[in-house]
């Protein structure tokens, strides 16, 4: 393998001659060798569109240093960064410096290098001209929340409106449908099995509700703020035209923070987001859990419903099927409460002028929206979009349940009807033969008050 010497602050280091990155990068690569869990993609991506952004602003405003030529270059290096084609060049680990300033010196010498390539002369310098008027301390919240925000908007949220308006479709095919409700795992009064849909429908709907509300603190952006909020070494104005810049480029209204000071050390809009995100894992939980349990079976569990059977569910058991999309979604809602917590501590953590638990924030934010998003994809398409009612087995449930007895209470009273409740359970006869025995209605009152139909 062939090497080249790059060098920086602390000296020469070897590099592989195949890869743009330099020093510092080189440096944190040896450093960290720590787990799998590299620096997410969306992450870098996020830096690409940044550098670009800053790059421009400073050919406005410092134009003697952020030259035409040196512009036209970080465009170029830059694109390549955004479109994925450099992706090779990005190796650090999640686990470094807090701050993620060995991950913005990557961008850095990558973007520097790959420029000087296509210039064929050493015009770019990853410091003086990539990183000009930034500071680590300032770019990588900013990447946070260009990521978390244009990730959530292009994967998750559409991902969600899909399951919606599948699961809006199989509540109008079964609005007329009554089945038994339960509550506490237990019968309850009747239901419309459409009323039911209508319930995880709404859930879901309320959710994203919540989540685009979660955005809007999210698009406010630390750039400008540099080392520890005061701006130093960044033009008048730079803050301003940067972040208008970034939202031409990514079609989202980024605004500049108004305090900078708690730009780079408080994580609270993350934190916030992200809570919109663990209330969404909430309600697909729920969601999994009820279509697995009305699904239960095939003929020792409720089997009110059917759902696609995709695969094998045994290697032992033959014929068995389970309910596989299910527990996909439910262990990903638990993945993404875990997250939750390591995000609520970690913004916890912020230490005067810097919160140095940025990288390990934004991975547990980021896996969250990709989890969320394949796993919603995964679960409309593979199982809600399949499943059909056992019409028999509803209107059986419906029939030997003793709940419907809840629309006799106002003709004889809560306690009479729980007498005939009690009666018809132990002794194992009809709710109509009950009330007849005690002598509470005659056949034909019955007839006249008891109408599950209705009572929906």
């Amino acid at each position: 393998m062939k090497y080249r010497k790059e060098k920086d602050s602390m000296g020469e280091i070897l590099v592989e001659a195949d890869k743009y990155w330099g020093a510092q990068t080189q440096r944190s690569l040896e450093n960290f060798r720590i787990g799998v869990e590299k620096m997410p993609l969306e992450i870098i991506r996020a830096f690409g569109i940044m550098k670009l952004a800053a790059a421009r602003v400073n050919a406005k405003l410092l134009p003697k240093k952020m030259t035409k030529e040196k512009l036209s270059l970080i465009e170029k290096a830059a694109g390549e960064v955004t479109d994925g084609t450099l992706d090779a060049h990005f190796p650090l680990a999640v686990w470094q410096t807090g701050s993620g300033t060995q991950s913005n010196m990557n961008v850095n010498e990558v973007i520097a290098n790959r420029a000087n390539e296509l210039a064929g002369d050493r015009i770019l310098h990853p410091n003086d001209d990539v990183n000009m008027s930034q500071s680590s301390n300032d770019t990588f919240p900013t990447a946070m929340h260009i990521s978390a925000v244009v990730g959530t908007r292009t994967t998750l949220l559409p991902a969600l409106d899909a399951l919606i308006n599948t699961l809006f479709s199989l509540e109008k095919e079964n609005m007329g449908l009554i089945k038994s409700g339960r509550t506490h795992l237990e019968d309850a009064t009747p239901i419309t099995f459409g009323q039911e849909i209508s319930g995880w429908r709404a859930s879901l709907e309320k959710d994203r509700e919540l989540i685009e509300k979660s955005l809007a603190p999210l698009c406010e952006l630390a750039l400008g703020a540099t080392a520890v909020g005061t701006g130093l070494n960044a033009p008048k104005g730079f803050d301003t035209r940067v972040a208008k810049e970034i939202s031409k480029l990514t079609g989202v209204d980024f605004v500049t923070a108004k305090n900078k000071f708690h730009a780079l050390t408080s994580k609270d809009e993350l934190v916030f987001a992200h809570g919109a995100l663990k209330a969404l894992a909430c309600d697909l939980m729920k969601i999994a859990n009820d279509v697995r349990w009305l699904a239960s079976g095939p003929r020792c569990g409720l089997n009110e419903i059917f759902i696609p059977e995709n695969e094998p569910g045994s290697s032992i058991m033959p014929g068995k099927v389970n309910p596989t999309q299910c527990e996909a979604v439910t262990m990903v809602a638990v993945q993404v409460m875990a997250n939750d917590t390591a995000i609520t501590v970690s913004a916890s953590q912020g230490n005067f002028e810097l919160n140095v638990f940025m990288p390990v924030c934004i991975y547990n934010y980021l896996q969250s929206v990709r989890l969320l998003s394949d796993v919603m994809v995964s679960f409309e398409k593979n199982c809600v979009r399949g499943i059909t009612p056992n019409r028999e087995k509803m209107t059986e449930n419906l029939n030997n349940s003793l709940m419907t007895a809840t629309a006799l209470s106002p003709y004889i009273g809560y306690e009479n009807t729980a007498k005939a409740v009690k009666k018809a359970h132990t002794e194992g006869i009809t709710l109509k033969e009950a009330c007849v025995s005690l002598g509470l209605l005659t056949g034909e009152q019955f007839d006249e008050h008891f109408h599950p139909e209705e009572m929906v």
